[in-house]
Formats: structure tokens, C-alpha cells, sequence
């Protein structure tokens, strides 16, 4: 079909519909699904990657609805028109394109995603390594000098190597502040990394609650309840902390052997 004046003006038209219709439903995406606070590095990296597929939903979506309904306004058929309608057999630049935009889009948000797996699983030096055991309903915590705990309790500005494994079903351990999360599946051990910037004193102060491990892997009747403490301190607490745990275990030892 050949082009014109008023074919351009369409299609400008529609450009600039698009474009409001992109910010105003990023807009209201970004304020109807608010995303937890950072508390850790990743979260960071984590919500970079989730903002630009936010851009990308908003403006796929306006794309489709504002071509449609502004094919469906301007081109309806008027009252008393019984002719046919023009005939064409399409536009070899337009499929080009919408062939080859979403193809390179696919292939730039693997890349970004595989990225970004990589950033937030890396490891580092000097890794705080914590044992952890999920079961149907609760939460088993094991520390480097052996302490055992139900509360998981971090080093800030630490980085965290949490080595899982699960007692019976699948579970998934989920920090929503940290943003990473990672299954715990029967039969393998999986591991997930992070490193938190946030203190639960702080985050008290700013939110008003504490930070809570989930289960985010539909696991029976009381998978709703599979819930325990976290603790984020500073390291001189940490460290404080693993040493009175360690003295109170060892006490309680003594006490059963002598009762034996």
C-alpha cells in the first residue's frame, strides 16, 4: 500500500499513545505491587532486573491495546458506509520489524538474566557458611562452631553461604527483604548466597518488624506456619552471640551426661 501524509500521521499518533499509556502503567504497576525494602546487595541487582521487565510488560501491553483500540475507534465503519474496505497485502518493513525487535529483545534479557544469575550466585572469600535443615514445619539452623539454633542470626555486610538440604518434602527458603530465594529439594543438597545491609534494629526502626524466613514451596497442611526468626546484627554481636550459644550448649551436655 502505498504511504502517505496521513498514514505517517497515524502512526505518529498511535507512537505518542503508546509512549503515555507505557509510563502510566509502569506507573501503576510500580505503585500497586510496591517491592519489600532492600536489605541486602542482591536486592539491589534483583530489582534493576525486575524494573526493566516491568518497562518491557507495560509497553508490550500498550503496544497490542492502543493499536487495537485505536484501529477500532478511527477505522470503524461509519453509519450508512456499506463499501468494502481498502485492500492490502501487508508491509514488508512492519513484519521485519516485528520480527526482529522482539528477537533481539529476547536475546539482550537472557543475557541481562544470565547476568544477573551469576552476580547474586558468585562466591566470595571468607564466606559465613550456616547449615540448614527444613522439615515439615519448621526451621534447624547449624553454625561453624556447631551451634544449633531454631532463629537464623546473620553478620551484617557479611556474605552468607546458606548450604540446605531438606528432612522430608520439597521445600523453599524465602527472605523476601533479601530477594533471593532457593528451593530445597529431597535428595540433593542446593545452596543460595546473599549478604545482608540491613540490621533487624534498623529495619525495625523503618518498618516496624522483624525479618522472617519462609517457606515458599507449598509443602502440606501447615506450610503457611513454616516460619522462623531472623536476626541481623552487627559482627561483634554475632560473634558474641555464637560463643554464648556455644557455652549454653556445652552446659547442657554436662547436665545430661551427670543426670545419666
Amino acid at each position: 500500500m502505498p504511504k502517505s501524509a496521513n498514514d505517517r500521521r497515524h502512526f505518529i499518533v498511535v507512537g505518542v499513545l503508546v509512549a503515555i499509556c507505557t509510563v502510566v502503567l509502569y506507573w501503576l504497576l510500580d505503585a500497586a505491587l510496591p517491592l519489600p525494602v532492600q536489605a541486602s546487595i542482591e536486592a539491589l541487582t534483583i530489582d534493576t532486573l525486575i524494573g526493566w521487565h516491568l518497562w518491557i510488560i507495560a509497553f508490550l501491553f500498550s503496544l497490542v491495546v492502543v493499536f487495537m483500540i485505536y484501529a477500532i475507534v478511527v477505522f470503524r465503519r461509519r453509519d450508512g458506509d456499506e463499501s468494502e474496505g481498502e485492500h492490502f497485502e501487508g508491509n514488508t518493513t512492519l513484519e521485519i520489524l516485528w520480527t526482529a525487535i522482539p528477537l533481539a529483545l529476547v536475546v539482550i534479557f537472557s543475557f541481562y538474566g544470565i547476568s544477573t544469575l551469576n552476580e547474586v550466585t558468585k562466591a566470595e572469600d571468607n564466606e559465613v557458611v550456616i547449615k540448614v535443615v527444613g522439615r515439615q514445619w519448621s526451621w534447624a539452623f547449624e553454625y561453624e562452631n556447631g551451634v544449633q539454633s531454631a532463629e537464623l542470626v546473620l553478620p551484617v555486610n557479611r556474605h552468607i553461604y546458606m548450604d540446605m538440604m531438606t528432612a522430608d518434602v520439597n521445600h523453599a527458603f524465602w527472605i523476601q527483604e533479601f530477594r533471593v530465594k532457593q528451593d530445597l529439594l529431597a535428595g540433593q543438597q542446593t545452596h543460595v548466597r546473599f549478604t545482608p545491609t540491613m540490621t533487624s534494629e534498623e529495619y525495625m526502626a523503618s518498618e516496624g518488624k522483624q525479618f522472617v524466613l519462609r517457606c515458599a514451596e507449598l509443602c502440606g497442611l501447615q506450610h503457611h506456619s513454616m516460619m522462623a526468626p531472623v536476626q541481623v546484627v552487627p559482627e561483634d554481636q554475632y560473634t558474641a552471640w555464637l560463643d554464648e550459644q556455644m557455652v549454653q550448649q556445652n552446659q547442657a551436655v554436662a547436665q545430661n551426661k551427670d543426670g545419666n
